[in-house]
């Protein structure tokens, strides 16, 4: 009897030691992964979103309520797009408030500025997809499937019970939503003293609950005295990695800074010629780009969906359908106060610690802005249909489409902005400070991963510009910029680039995008730096009515 209770007491004592173990190996892991979830959060840089509200009118001011609630409707939408499972349980789940918060930033498990990697434990990887499209289909399934909807930009791929595939529109799958959010731009159009918003807002809401998108577009093309202006609807396709078809919701609700617009107005004339001066053959730039193009400065006052996932957007260049491009331009909008945020958090503090203390002083905001603001003017450059009769660039390029528009974009802003310094249509900067500010730009943007399309854009760059000698790496450990190299550089990537949109070459596109899309060790190294130094990646918005002091 003496042994078996010795026995006894022995084995609840080795009980209370295992258990006591793994509640120590529990408390380590818990503070490993709170201590991970805080560092994370930590790489972004709160920013208030304000503007001046004393612009306003008094029925304006009304508005902004309805057209932030319309927003947060789209974000909802985005979320059921980008994230197969239902939101608010997910996000109850996460009793760690870092672990919640950073999963609000990226819209669901996955780092979408580390490769949509998974930060929480138990999720595999994210599918190329996202909702879009059934997790099981296959590439080939899709192609061999018979249907006119399929590659339609505002069509779901949905499975049925017998193993078929149907195509659903989303103002089919997401009605009861999207009739709210209609209802809240007729009632903001209701209030709207812009003849062209008002117009605007009305179409909008048209289009919502139609996907027939053309006609608002034009409409949105054609406001010109608004102060008010807000981008809604399923717009992007970056959240497609499988085929690049299907657009995402969004929402981004404006205030035009009236004053920085007007100073900006000029260069939307100079856009016929700017696309001759293009570093192509004149096959690739025969299409002339739409004269109703024009560039305004804004202040972002809330921010969903697509634009609000992982990086932060910092200048809009819409509308992407080629019909509109073709025959009005499109219209550029410069969020001036979010790129003074990231300006002034993020590429500044990279220019202290990898720019070469001679160049530093090139670091300048309105070189920042040009070469941004370009970027998107760059969008509406070279052609949209291919010469090879592959159709649209968009078609041909499919998923590889989105990075290298964005590396299109990138290169032609840079290269346009040097051209209107050497024309004397810019003043108060330099080529020089153009360069030195694009380079600290790239270390910026690389940072955005793989899984973005700007940061793949900006490796390839990187890659191409270190190849050709446009910056040497000092024993330091800074760059310092070849001021000659880097010009012969960016003209030789331009050309590179628009030659490959033009002929829709999908399979050197891939090639390409497969060796430089990456970030090879030595810029790794930099990257790691960089995160050592406590530098934030990207900004995350403070938002809402609240913010703005529309509420008691």
């Amino acid at each position: 009897m003496k042994t078996l209770l010795t026995l006894f007491f022995i084995s609840i004592l080795a009980i209370g030691f295992l258990t006591s173990c793994n509640q120590e190996k529990r408390t380590a892991e818990q503070i490993a992964f709170d201590s991970l979830m805080q560092a994370k959060v930590n790489e972004f840089a709160v920013v208030q979103l304000t503007t001046d509200l004393s612009l306003l009118t008094e029925n304006e001011k009304k508005m902004i309520p309805m057209l932030i609630e319309a927003a947060r409707i789209m974000d909802n939408l985005f979320w059921q797009q980008a994230f197969a499972e239902n939101k608010v349980p997910f996000l109850d789940s996460l009793t760690n408030i870092n672990a919640r918060k950073f999963a609000e930033i990226n819209y669901g498990p996955w780092e979408r500025l580390d490769g949509n990697k998974a930060f929480l434990p138990d999720w595999g990887e994210k599918s190329l997809g996202a909702n879009f499209y059934p997790k099981e289909m296959t590439k080939e399934e899709f192609e061999a499937w018979d249907n006119p909807d399929k590659t339609s930009q505002y069509t779901l791929i949905w499975r049925e019970e017998d193993g078929s595939l149907r195509a659903v529109w989303y103002h089919e799958a997401y009605q009861e939503q999207i009739e709210k959010a209609a209802g809240l731009l007729k009632s903001a159009s209701a209030l709207a003293e812009d003849p062209g918003l008002k117009k605007y807002l009305e179409m909008r809401a048209e289009a919502l609950v139609t996907d027939d998108y053309y006609p608002s577009d034009i409409a949105w093309m054609e406001m010109k005295t608004n102060t008010i202006d807000i981008v809604v609807g399923p717009i992007e396709n970056y959240e497609d990695k499988l085929f690049g078809y299907k657009t995402a919701y969004e929402c981004a609700v404006l205030i035009k800074d009236k004053e920085w617009s007007k100073k900006l107005e000029k260069f939307t004339y100079l856009l016929p010629q700017l696309q001759q001066q293009l570093p192509v053959d004149a096959k690739y730039k025969k299409e002339k780009p739409g004269t109703g193009s024009d560039l305004n400065a804004y202040d972002i006052i809330y921010s969903t969906g697509d634009m609000n996932a992982g990086s932060k957007t910092i200048a809009i260049n819409l509308p992407n359908d080629e019909r509109v491009q073709l025959k009005m331009g499109s219209r550029r909008l410069q969020l001036k106060n979010a790129m003074r945020a990231k300006f002034d958090n993020i590429l500044v503090p990279i220019a202290g610690v990898l720019i070469d203390s001679s160049q530093r002083e090139n670091i300048k905001f309105d070189a920042f802005f040009s070469n941004v603001m370009f970027h998107e003017v760059g969008h509406g450059l070279g052609i949209k249909n291919t010469i090879t009769g592959k159709g649209t660039v968009r078609e041909a390029l499919k998923e590889k489409y989105s990075a290298f528009e964005e590396a299109k974009a990138d290169v032609l802003g840079l290269f346009i902005t040097i051209k209107l310094i050497e024309l004397g249509e810019i003043t108060g900067i330099t080529p020089e400070d153009c360069f030195v500010t694009y380079m600290a730009g790239m270390f910026r943007s690389v940072r955005f991963g793989a899984a973005s399309a700007h940061g793949k854009a900006n490796m390839m760059c990187f890659n191409f510009f270190n190849e050709k000698g446009a910056f040497e790496r000092l024993d330091n450990g800074t760059y310092k910029v070849n001021l000659e190299k880097i010009r012969e550089a960016m003209n030789e990537w331009a050309t590179f680039v628009l030659t490959l949109e033009g002929d829709g070459n999908y399979e050197l596109a891939a090639d390409f995008l497969e060796v430089n899309g990456v970030i090879k060790p030595e810029l790794q190294a930099e990257l790691d730096l960089l995160k050592s130094k406590q530098i934030p990646v990207d900004i995350v918005y403070d938002q809402g009515v609240k913010v703005l002091g529309l509420t008691e």
